[in-house]
């Protein structure tokens, strides 16, 4: 059986959210040959997921690590994953039926693509749904150091981090996603970029909830040190994979 592993971090009152992503990914409907694996990680004590979640589904697996921020232990959840590709959702989004399946088929059929998102509606907190489709990039290939660009011009991502699906070598090769307290998942997505072609699907993957308890809506989110910090290793990681792809090292000269 060839396995899709779907990561999901979860803290404090996020875990009420659970229910919902657990009944996104039982409307999946995979090829033959084909399921799915729940790595769900508490991040910290006292987050009790279990409570929010069937205790007979094989298919869920739920442990915990010390408090360490959502990208810690999506990295955690990873470490504990078995899956060819390992697919990301948040405790508090979810899947549109068919994303698996459509992650699946491209990286079944391009070889050469590492990574893929998808597009996203926000689903606000009366139910009601919004769309950004203007801002989405066309549907097919994404090449390799096209993120970076975009990133490096408007300093927010093209597409959405909280949609990749990736093959599992590479996210293995980047150690998962990046140590920060926020945008870690963007530094995930310009590793990968300067690393490996993506794709975007042009169906919608994903519902994105919007709720004043998450880590986006925090003040310290856009602006101030903390984000230039993160915004500034972000870029110098991702610059020191795009020259060491490029055939130099991390300090300019050749590769050996």
């Amino acid at each position: 059986m060839n396995i899709v592993s779907v990561v999901t971090p979860v803290h404090g009152d996020a875990a009420r959210f659970l229910p919902d992503a657990y009944a996104s990914l039982l409307s999946q409907d995979l090829p033959d040959g084909w399921s799915w694996e729940w790595c769900v990680q508490e991040d910290g004590s006292d987050v009790r997921a279990r409570s929010h979640l069937p205790a007979d589904d094989p298919r869920i697996r739920v442990s915990a690590s010390r408090a360490g921020g959502p990208h810690v232990a999506r990295t955690m959840a990873f470490a504990r994953s078995t899956g060819r590709y390992v697919k990301t959702l948040d405790s508090d989004d979810q899947l549109t039926p068919g994303a698996l399946a459509r992650d699946v088929a491209v990286l079944e059929e391009h070889a050469s693509v590492g990574w893929t998102t998808s597009r996203v509606v926000d689903l606000l907190e009366d139910g009601s749904t919004v769309s950004f489709e203007l801002s989405d990039p066309r549907p097919g290939r994404l090449l390799r150091g096209s993120a970076f660009d975009f990133w490096a011009e408007h300093r927010r991502p093209h597409v959405h981090p909280a949609t990749l699906c990736v093959r599992r070598p590479l996210m293995a090769l980047l150690g998962g996603w990046m140590a920060l307290p926020a945008s870690g998942d963007t530094g995930l997505l310009l590793g990968l970029d300067a690393l490996a072609d993506g794709w975007f699907i042009g169906d919608t993957g994903l519902m994105y909830r919007k709720h004043g308890g998450q880590i986006t809506a925090h003040p310290d989110h856009r602006n101030g040190a903390e984000w230039e910090a993160r915004m500034s290793l972000i870029r110098e990681h991702a610059e020191a994979l795009r020259a060491w792809a490029a055939g130099k090292d991390a300090v300019g000269g050749e590769q050996r």
